[in-house]
């Protein structure tokens, strides 16, 4: 999909004030999008003259994509945007808010480092209103409002934060080709992949690519594997004490989870190379094994970015596809998706800060986005069919359809065990460690 990148005319729009109907990505009134919810927000909204400075995650071509819908905004409110970001965005802001500089619209895509800066007084809370707002208007409401939920200065609990561009991590990703020349259909449950894996083998195939290689992060892609299955065997509830630690890693819970991922990765037969290569193998390599002749492997689970690892060429949609990383049919646990996102909080408060709030409720917000590159929403308002790739599209009707939405676990630990224990745990599991003294292992680096 081709990327507009059209700074030099935003730049002029920006700088006076207000943008022209030629200035924006997509005229507005023309194609298929929820114009009438910019129109709505347009005439309620009159801010000539006021600026907003936002400081976000997105750099390049992303920054192109995001500037793309901050036109919108502007054009919309009269408000002069400035956007910002920097490599060290996460150190940054913490170094603005403390030096009492900071942008009036802050983006982040860590929970954790967000209810840090809520927990000091550094963010504005949202209001009542807008959590019943992403309640209602987002695909498992509850479960997103209470991402952006954390305890203000005070101790108490309020929405602080607005999640806007998720991403999904429950997929494997696979080559239909290899599954049609085998008669491969794919799995609608989780007892159906394991059988599939079962058959794979009985056919002198190797199901699985699996690679946890990644330098000093070595072990990470374990611990997707491990949240995924965390909410397949175990209620949303659980994964939550999990996370937050009320349930330690030696918990029966989390060693169910921990041994599913090893009936896996630890099966010689079950993984190309045998078990002892999945530590030694580079995520970044891993899923090449789906594209080699014969297949080295049927599937490979990651999230939604590792397309970019594929050999040069290869077509999303054609040579390779993916599907759910599916639920069991036995445990009753809905159609859960793990998966990321950045949040949006007010920094700064103010009547253009409130304003570009109110404008991430409106479709256009997201559609100006989903109709190009990068974006997913589970925002029921917004028109599916506007996502600028069949892929994109997917993924979005799997949020849509998530009856549960949690954000990678290990992100939300603290960095000594999420960003430390956990990865070096799941290495010495597959490695041959039980899952009982790897989880001990990790529990041990949780901060006391």
């Amino acid at each position: 999909m081709t990327r507009a990148i059209f700074a030099g005319a935003a730049v002029v729009a920006l700088a006076a004030g207000g943008a022209f109907a030629q200035d924006l990505k997509f005229p507005v009134g023309e194609g298929n999008f929820n114009w009438d919810s910019y129109k709505a927000f347009d005439e309620a909204t009159n801010l000539d003259g006021q600026s907003l400075t936002i400081f976000g995650p997105w750099r390049g071509e992303d920054q192109a994509l995001v500037d793309s819908v901050l036109a919108y905004f502007t054009a919309a409110s009269g408000v002069k945007v400035n956007y910002s970001s920097s490599e060290g965005y996460e150190q940054q802001i913490m170094v603005d808010t403390q030096a009492g500089s900071p942008p009036d619209i802050a983006i982040l895509p860590q929970p954790g480092l967000i209810s840090e800066l809520v927990a000091k007084g550094y963010v504005a809370p949202l209001g009542d209103e807008t959590k019943a707002w992403l309640e209602e208007n987002y695909a498992a409401g509850a479960d997103w409002a209470k991402l952006g939920t954390y305890k203000g200065k005070d101790g108490t609990e309020a929405l602080y934060a607005f999640p806007y561009k998720a991403d999904v991590k429950s997929l494997v990703w696979y080559s239909p080709d290899n599954f049609a020349d085998a008669g491969y259909d794919v799995p609608e449950t989780m007892e159906d992949l394991k059988a599939l894996t079962e058959q794979i083998v009985a056919d002198g195939g190797t199901p699985w690519c699996i690679g946890l290689g990644s330098g000093g992060a070595t072990g990470w892609p374990a611990t997707d594997w491990v949240e995924d299955l965390m909410l397949r065997t175990q209620s949303p509830e659980t994964y939550d004490k999990w996370v937050s630690h009320e349930i330690p890693f030696t918990d029966p819970a989390v060693i169910e989870a921990i041994n599913d991922f090893g009936w896996f990765a630890k099966n010689n037969a079950f993984v190309a190379g045998g078990t002892a290569a999945v530590a030694s193998t580079d995520f970044r390599d891993s899923p090449k094994g789906l594209f080699s002749s014969p297949p080295q492997c049927y599937m490979h689970h990651q999230a939604s970015f590792i397309p970019s690892f594929f050999p040069e060429g290869t077509v999303v949609g054609e040579d390779a596809d993916f599907f759910y990383f599916p639920a069991y049919a036995g445990k009753d646990l809905g159609k859960p998706v793990l998966g990321a996102g950045t949040l949006a909080f007010i920094t700064k408060d103010g009547d253009a800060a409130r304003a570009f709030i109110e404008f991430l409720k409106t479709p256009i917000a997201h559609e100006i986005w989903m109709a190009q590159n990068g974006f997913v929403t589970p925002f029921k308002g917004a028109k599916t069919e506007l996502y600028g790739t069949p892929a994109l599209k997917k993924q979005g009707e799997m949020l849509l359809d998530a009856t549960t939405f949690r954000f990678d676990g290990s992100d939300l630990m603290p960095g000594a065990v999420g960003a430390g224990s956990f990865w070096t745990g799941m290495v010495d599991f597959v490695g041959g460690k039980s899952a009982e003294d790897a989880a001990a292992q990790i529990d041990a680096a949780w901060p006391k």
